[in-house]
């Protein structure tokens, strides 16, 4: 047994003494420099053939979609434009229409007024003209009442005072003088 383990010992010291890990070990070098390479170009070619053409059609895709979104949103900014301009232009059309209304009515109900205010003044100016007649009656009336009562009123005082002198065509062409002026 105590040779089992002295041959195992010398295993074990023989295997210390060779390198760890094949990578490292500078005689394979070649053949994994030949395999690296081989890899490499492989994944070149697989990466420049497949992955990167997928790639550029995907960028190129969206590179149009962007171009036509920026090109709708140019059309659609026009097209609100042109609105914005058309809804100014309806709006001032509106305003001077109204504006217009506005003018014309004014004028109607200015010559309605004017006829009114006409027909008023002739209607002031008949019933002041009847006033002025009916107010030259009553004067003449009034004086005539106002003679009436003179004479009515002279004659009795004369009467009264001196009935010797009552003469009746005598006072009434006094008063008559006297109301002359």
């Amino acid at each position: 047994m105590a040779s089992d383990t002295v041959e195992e010992l010398a295993e074990l010291a023989g295997a210390a003494e060779a390198p760890g890990m094949p990578q490292l070990d500078f005689a394979t070098f070649p053949n994994q420099i030949f395999w690296l390479v081989l890899a490499l170009v492989i994944i070149f070619f697989i990466v420049s053939k497949l992955i990167l053409p997928r790639i550029g059609g995907v960028l190129e895709e969206r590179h149009s979609m962007i171009s036509d979104y920026i090109s709708q949103a140019a059309d659609f900014k026009t097209q609100a434009e042109q609105a914005e301009a058309d809804y100014e232009a309806a709006l001032a059309k509106a305003r001077a229409e109204a504006q217009a209304i506005a003018a014309e009515t004014k004028a109607e109900i200015q010559k309605e007024l004017d006829k009114a205010v006409a027909k008023a003044d002739a209607e002031i100016s008949a019933k002041t003209a009847e006033s002025a007649k009916a107010i030259a009656v009553i004067r003449e009336s009034a004086v005539d009442n106002v003679r009436d009562v003179a004479l009515a009123t002279t004659g009795d005082i004369v009467a009264a005072l001196m009935p010797s002198l009552s003469d009746d065509a005598a006072v009434k062409a006094a008063i008559t003088a006297r109301m002359k002026g």
